[in-house]
């Protein structure tokens, strides 16, 4: 029985047209063909009590026609264009069959159970699309142009780049910005699933489909309408949805296979019964309509289907976005997985941990020259200190009278007449600080950098910096390893800061001073060691070692680079997602699983009923069609939860 589900090609507009309004009609025009073909046999089935028999065949081919209409179509065409036989056509031939020898209500009953099956189908089917067709209404159509200081609503795909547009509050921002003016909060839920607003201000990034807050704030437009991250996300969860998973591949090739089967089977059972067991010509042929019926692979047909396309949804509300059946399968299956570390396991940006001063000299001071003096560097770990200052410290910064840049050394400065160094240990006389030095090794060991301050020929205080791990972090593999899944840290720093990170977050296996193109070497060598390895980066750098694991998984943060260089992209930089993301794998795989065996075991307890005439055709028929049903309901359970 087909399953698949085409949603929309590009975008969803409020303003429907006819054909898509019948699309949306399709499983409630189903239904009612299904109900008037039952009420058809009901009234057929009266008319040959009273012996009008005429009247009830008549009555009865109408229900045929009427019930039977859509699934028919449906069958010739999908005959016509892949030049197989499916199992619709199976359907129809056991109805036609019945008719011929006279059972006009049990293929009638047949065509309508049939019928009402697919309509359920349909519908249910159509739940696991729903989370993209909500999403698709979430792109506004119309926006607030601003030309000359005048406001004029303009339909969406007339925006160009370059042009402003203002978004009024509570408001769905209609394409992807920066904000030129103005300041507000803004709910990305629909773009990363996190539901808490973020705060946003001048030059900040902006998405279409998410929701402005309280402030009004004017937008300069960076991408056109069909371009935007939004437009790209409901893309790639359509494009996820077509793609099949192995499993959903092998069933489809074994679909006209079995039913090329079950035709020769049947032809068989037409005449095998009536010269090997003495069945008359009217049994064995009955009995061959019913095994037409009941030995249909419906119910296998649709064991992965419904569920998978589930699985996607479920992901992309929660902001998890495959790019296909495929690596949601081999997620399931995963047994390692390799972190890049800066950027992913870490916030990628140096924080101030240690500020030690002597005890001699003025710590607020002395951290308000230091910040001055790096406030003139480019250097991340100037950077860093600067922040600390100001945003911790809430220090205010001075100008120097001379500052120079030492490459590679650190800087050197005069303040108020004094000259300052700020660097690497060989940079400063350190011959005088034999406590500090002792402090600095013990940075040194739990993998921080180290940054010394003298003023004239006497250092006075040093400084700790470190990569920020991220909060998520050590909870996401305390996760991964509770199933059973082996981590790795890939970095470029040495041993020592590498051994501190990944004891602080519980990682056991890392691999140190490895730099950008060993990252696919390394990668390769974990597999060898294991079957299915997932690689996780934050975009671009780590293309390569992402394509070389069976599974890429990109950290997202809002970013359209991300969607082109995984095949699973987490919106939001939460690392627990990984966890979430393979249960729901294991929980799909696992429900294919049941759904198989179901439906195949409900397959062959109604062959070998049949054969031992333990039912008639309307019980075959309930029992095939309702386990078709069931495995359909069983894979619609992955919308909820994991």
């Amino acid at each position: 029985m087909e399953t698949n589900v085409k949603v929309g090609e590009k975008s969803f507009h409020k303003n429907s047209s006819f054909s898509e309004n019948l699309k949306k009609m399709e499983p409630y025009l189903e239904l009612g063909a299904a109900i008037l073909s039952g009420v058809l046999i009901i009234i057929g089935w009266v008319l040959a009590k009273y012996e009008l028999q005429t009247a009830s065949v008549i009555t009865y081919l109408f229900a045929f026609i009427i019930g039977g209409f859509a699934k028919a179509r449906e069958g010739i065409l999908d005959t016509i264009e892949n030049k197989q036989l499916n199992v619709e056509l199976l359907m129809i031939l056991a109805a036609i069959g019945s008719a011929i020898i006279g059972y006009w209500n049990e293929g009638a009953i047949l065509i309508f159970i049939f019928a009402l099956s697919g309509a359920m189908e349909t519908y249910t089917m159509s739940k696991s699309s729903k989370e993209i067709s909500s999403l698709m209404q979430l792109q506004p159509e119309e926006a607030w142009l601003l030309k000359n200081g005048i406001e004029k609503k303009v339909p969406v795909e007339q925006l160009q780049i370059g042009d402003e547009i203002l978004v009024k509050p509570g408001e769905r921002i209609p394409a992807d910005g920066i904000i030129i003016k103005g300041r507000t909060s803004i709910d990305e839920s629909a773009i990363t699933g996190e539901s808490l607003p973020v705060n946003k201000t001048l030059k900040d990034e902006i998405f279409a489909g998410t929701v402005n807050g309280t402030g009004s704030i004017t937008v300069e437009i960076t991408k056109r309408s069909n371009e935007t991250l939004f437009q790209k996300i409901i893309e790639l969860v359509q494009n996820a949805q077509s793609e099949k998973s192995p499993s959903q591949q092998f069933i489809e090739r074994f679909e006209g296979t079995y039913v090329k089967i079950v035709l020769l089977v049947v032809v068989l059972m037409i005449f095998l019964p009536h010269y090997a067991l003495g069945w008359s010509w009217t049994d064995s042929f009955y009995r061959a309509m019913i095994l037409l019926v009941v030995a249909s692979p419906c119910a296998l047909v649709a064991s992965i289907t419904p569920a998978t396309l589930s699985a996607i949804s479920n992901g992309a509300r929660k902001g998890i976005l495959f790019k296909g059946g495929v690596h949601l399968e081999a997620l399931g299956n995963l047994q390692a997985i390799a972190f890049d570390k800066t950027g992913t396991l870490t916030k990628g940006k140096p924080e101030v941990t240690d500020f030690i001063v002597n005890e001699k000299v003025d710590r607020k001071e002395i951290i308000r020259i230091v910040a001055s003096i790096e406030n003139h560097s480019n250097h991340p770990l100037a950077q860093a200190i600067v922040r600390y200052a100001l945003q911790k410290q809430h220090v205010t910064l001075m100008e120097p009278d001379l500052v120079e840049d030492v490459s590679g050394w650190g800087i050197r400065a005069v303040v108020n007449g004094a000259e300052w160094k700020l660097g690497k240990q060989d940079f400063v006389n350190t011959s005088s600080a034999a406590q500090l030095i002792d402090d600095a090794k013990k940075l040194t060991t739990e993998g921080k950098s180290i940054v010394f301050v003298q003023k004239e020929n006497e250092v006075i205080a040093l400084i700790g910096l470190k990569d920020i791990v991220r909060e998520e972090t050590i909870t996401a593999i305390q996760q991964l390893h509770e199933l059973g899944i082996i981590g790795f840290m890939l970095t470029g720093d040495n041993k020592n800061t590498a051994n501190a990170i990944a004891s602080e977050i519980g990682l056991k296996e890392y691999i140190a001073e490895c730099l950008p193109e060993q990252k696919v070497h390394e990668v390769q060598k974990i597999k060898e060691n294991f079957d299915v390895v997932a690689m996780v980066g934050d975009g671009i750098n780590d293309a390569p070692a992402l394509a070389t694991a069976n599974v890429g998984i990109a950290m997202g943060e809002g970013t359209d680079v991300a969607l082109e260089t995984a095949d699973v992209v987490l919106m939001k930089n939460d690392l627990t997602k990984i966890a979430s993301a393979v249960k729901l794998s294991r929980k799909m795989n696992r429900i294919i699983k049941q759904n198989i065996v179901f439906s195949i075991s409900v397959i062959m307890l109604l062959v070998v009923s049949n054969f031992l005439q333990f039912i008639d055709l309307p019980f075959g028929v309930i029992g095939h069609e309702g386990s078709t049903i069931l495995v359909i309901l069983n894979g619609l359970r992955l919308l909820r939860g994991n």
